[in-house]
């Protein structure tokens, strides 16, 4: 079963949360759910969160479907393929950033084309 759901421009995805950071997470489930419009760079998204928690375990290479927090720019980011940091086709980050949770599936997100709206809640 899952622990959230992720909305990208209507897809519907599912995700879960990862160990990894578990002060993150917590300041991140408190404020849920939160959505935003976001930006793409390569293939990730980020938008604003209101949640401002140092980094926790934070880490440049991150994997294919990972969400994660980037705490200097209070962003939350979803990373499915290459971006322009990236060296070869593994997901990376412009500077360290948490990684807090999974998406299962990112195939769906291949027919994202530029920006999205992005929203996570909790899985009902």
């Amino acid at each position: 079963m899952a622990d959230l759901r992720v909305i990208v421009d209507g897809i519907s995805l599912e995700a879960n949360w990862t160990g990894d950071a578990p002060e993150t997470r917590d300041a991140l489930e408190g404020a849920l759910p939160v959505a935003g419009e976001a930006v793409r760079w390569g293939d990730e998204l980020y938008f604003d969160v209101p949640v401002d928690v140092p980094a926790e375990n934070a880490r440049e290479a991150v994997p294919e479907g990972a969400i994660a927090y980037w705490p200097p720019g209070n962003k939350l980011c979803l990373f499915w393929g290459p971006t322009p940091a990236s060296v070869d086709d593994e997901p990376r980050a412009a500077s360290p950033v948490t990684v807090v949770a999974r998406v299962t599936d990112t195939d769906p997100l291949e027919a994202v084309d530029g920006g999205a709206r992005v929203g996570i809640e909790r899985f009902p």
